[in-house]
């Protein structure tokens, strides 16, 4: 009856554009629409969408609304299974499509982000902003509706506070201070007997996993530019095929173009024609825990708050999980603090999470930037202190360039050291407000005339030029260095004029600055000692090598293999703030591993290569790979891939190309680095060239599947249409939605 139903009204939904086309039907009579049908028939009147020869979708709408509806049906046109699964996670509900793998992943969410908070910030929502959030929705439901062949696993219907629930648009935005989902099962979970976080559960935080998340921007000032005009080099690192290519534009003044997050309303990183913008993933400290002293008395338990005893606040979260097709429910007693809800325990102490992840703040601070004209305009968007992921590297079309660490940051009393739990017994430790803008780290229009962030710290966006460390306090950036950062810094500062294709020149150097700290020292150790003929020629490639990446290259797999090997023998950091400090990993690899040990390492990296290849003379580009498969499918060494001579950014590299074996390859294959980059030139018209990974298609049977992949991998960008005469001039298809191109 439902799958009747909804056929039904597809069917009526389309019939009523034909009304809309046509002034009457055969019989002369206009089928009655309810409100929902009428505002989205409004819109699709209003909207075109353009594809260009890349088949990036150009959205123009009448109104705002109308571009964030087009936005969010052209989004589902590509990929609206991953539109679902991310609001899926957000809402915590992902356990009703993975089943109960997923159902702490899900607590864990909806101990942090509420979603009756998130329904009465919609209800408050100026009216401006709620149409948006109601287009947001809307988009989507439409999209559905006249695409009947298309079945969501979960989540039928959008609601318009969805939105509200993921307000940033990072790939991983909820801050949890370092608890993790298994930290929430020791806690809730059935055998609470074997729940205490203690120092040998502690968590740790691997150096790969800090910089598969990381990201480069770049700013350069006019003095800098050949053209006279700032520019800004925009290079996310993110899981492939995340995000997507778009442009929206509206009568309103919207004219924003750059790359999107499934699911959400504003471009996240991008351009219009007075500014851009470049978000890093910032390691500011903006989440924390505290140790709560707990008793139960009589049943009930309580905490102690300066010297006080306070009831602590439960919450039963049911969190359904599909398990052999059928739908089950798991219910949760929760608790929560003055500070925030309890995430886990640590020495008979419970752990209460304080944390800002979702705010309507947030959402607006994104949707406003993207029609700031200027510095200032920016900057007012940023004033409203609730975005708190994101670095920011800006340049407008007046010449100004600018980086600011961060944007929401509470204030703290500094004694304290934040990056572990702090004693939530006393107010000493509290927030205290937030930092205003003024206040935080941030560089604007150094003498130097360039900015570059690579999530490391902020005391050397501008070299010699930087913001320094004594101006602030500890916790505002913890970030460390790291060896893109390091590698970012040389190359910048020894720039005079360049133009677009050099600054992607730069922004594509495949330097590994790790290995100028992690191999001279092994080297000359192996010229003390006698070496047998395969270690010899070995060391020989690595003693010959520049340390450039490359496809032709020995040396590059002889080193990545090598290292990462002997990276497992460095402890993992035990705080996410120290898990930054990337130059002190690689001091470590050098100081703390034993030479003898080292030798070691590269004898069984030689041997493993010669297992899987039968020979450890291997070029990088011959196991090093690029190769796109359709969702689900899996990577095969005997099907078509391209040669890359990129490699993980962890070892200092500009662009990143995270590659592995799978359990079926022998080779390695990319799966995660450079998505959309963008290279940006602002004056009295905006020019930019961009790249995608593979192309704009999530399916192999479409030609824009892979056509960008060779340019992809050679930092060859194509060249972009933001002005509408040159969108016209580039037309592929255009169309209105729900309607055949």
């Amino acid at each position: 009856m439902r799958k009747f139903s909804k056929l039904f009204f597809v069917s009526l939904s389309i019939l009523s554009f034909l009304v809309i086309v046509t002034p009457a039907t055969a019989q002369n009579k206009k089928p009655v629409l309810n409100a929902e049908q009428v505002r989205w028939n409004k819109h699709a009147k209003q909207i075109t969408i353009i594809r260009d020869e890349w088949d990036i979708p150009h959205i123009y709408g009448k109104t705002d609304a109308d571009a964030v509806f087009g936005l969010l049906y052209a989004q589902c046109e590509e990929n609206f299974p991953q539109i679902e699964k991310n609001f899926l996670e957000m809402l915590g509900r992902t356990a009703e499509m993975e089943g109960p793998k997923a159902i702490y992943d899900d607590l864990m969410m909806r101990l942090i982000q509420d979603s009756t908070a998130a329904i009465k910030d919609y209800e408050k929502s100026p009216e401006w902003f709620k149409k948006l959030l109601q287009a947001h929705a809307d988009g989507i439901n439409y999209y559905l509706f006249t695409h009947p062949e298309v079945h969501p696993k979960v989540i039928s219907y959008f609601k318009p506070w969805y939105h509200l629930m993921w307000t940033d648009g990072s790939v991983s935005p909820t801050k949890s201070a370092g608890i993790r989902a298994a930290d929430v099962e020791r806690f809730y979970g059935e055998n609470k007997s074997a729940s205490a976080y203690n120092s040998s559960t502690a968590m740790n935080f691997d150096m790969e996993e800090k910089t598969l998340r990381g990201s480069n921007g770049f700013a350069i000032a006019p003095k800098h530019s050949k053209s006279g005009n700032a520019m800004l080099y925009i290079n996310p690192h993110v899981p492939f095929y995340f995000r997507s290519e778009m442009h929206m534009s509206s009568e309103a003044g919207l004219n924003v173009y750059g790359a999107v997050t499934w699911g959400q309303m504003f471009i996240y990183q991008g351009f219009n024609e007075k500014c851009g913008w470049m978000h890093t993933s910032s390691y500011a400290d903006v989440a924390d825990v505290y140790e709560e002293k707990v008793s139960n008395l009589n049943g009930k338990w309580n905490y102690e708050y300066d010297k006080q005893s306070y009831q602590v606040n439960t919450r039963s979260i049911p969190v359904q999980y599909v398990e052999n097709g059928i739908v089950k429910t798991k219910s949760f007693t929760t608790y929560k603090t003055n500070h925030g809800p309890v995430m886990a325990s640590k020495n008979n102490k419970w752990l209460s999470l304080q944390e800002n992840n979702r705010s309507l703040n947030a959402l607006m601070e994104c949707w406003i930037r993207t029609k700031a004209e200027n510095i200032q305009a920016y900057q007012k968007a940023l004033s409203l202190l609730a975005n708190n992921s994101n670095n920011t590297v800006y340049a407008d079309a007046s010449g100004n360039i600018a980086y600011w660490h961060g944007n929401f940051m509470p204030k703290r009393n500094p004694i304290y050291d934040y990056s572990m739990p702090v004693d939530g017994s006393t107010s000493a430790t509290n927030w205290n407000g937030v930092h205003t803008l003024d206040q935080i780290v941030q560089s604007i229009n150094p003498i130097n005339g360039w900015l570059q962030n690579c999530n490391a710290t902020p005391y050397a966006v501008a070299g010699d030029n930087s913001p320094k460390a004594t101006s602030y306090p500890a916790y505002m950036a913890p970030d460390g260095q790291n060896g893109r950062g390091v590698n970012a810094m040389a190359l910048l500062a020894k720039i005079d004029k360049i133009d677009i294709d050099e600054l992607i020149k730069i922004g594509y150097n495949k330097h590994l600055s790790a290995f100028d700290l992690l191999l001279p020292s092994f080297i000359d150790y192996t010229k003390t000692i006698t070496l047998n003929s395969e270690q010899q020629k070995a060391v020989n490639y690595l003693a010959n090598w520049n340390h450039d990446a490359d496809t032709n290259s020995i040396a590059t797999t002889i080193a990545i293999e090598f290292a990462t090997r002997w990276a497992l023998e460095i402890a993992p950091p035990a705080t996410e703030e120290a898990g930054t400090q990337i130059i002190k990993k690689y001091e470590h690899m050098v100081s703390d591993v034993p030479n003898e040990k080292k030798l070691q390492i590269l004898d069984s990296t030689l041997l493993q290569l010669v297992k899987i290849h039968g020979t450890w003379e291997l070029p990088w580009g011959n196991i090093n790979r690029y190769q796109r498969v359709n969702p689900g499918a899996s990577f095969n060494d005997n099907a078509a891939s391209i040669a890359v001579g990129q490699t993980s950014s962890k070892w200092g590299q500009l662009p990143a190309f995270e590659s592995k074996r799978l359990e079926n390859t022998k080779n390695r294959y990319g799966f995660s680095g450079n998505s959309f980059v963008a290279a940006v030139s602002f004056g009295k018209k905006v020019a930019a060239k961009t790249i995608i990974t593979g192309g704009q298609r999530r399916f192999a049977d479409s030609k824009h599947f892979t056509d960008q992949a060779q340019m992809y991998i050679d930092g060859n960008f194509k060249t972009i249409h933001f002005y509408k005469a040159d969108v016209l001039a580039h037309k592929v298809t255009s169309y209105k939605p729900g309607f055949a191109k």
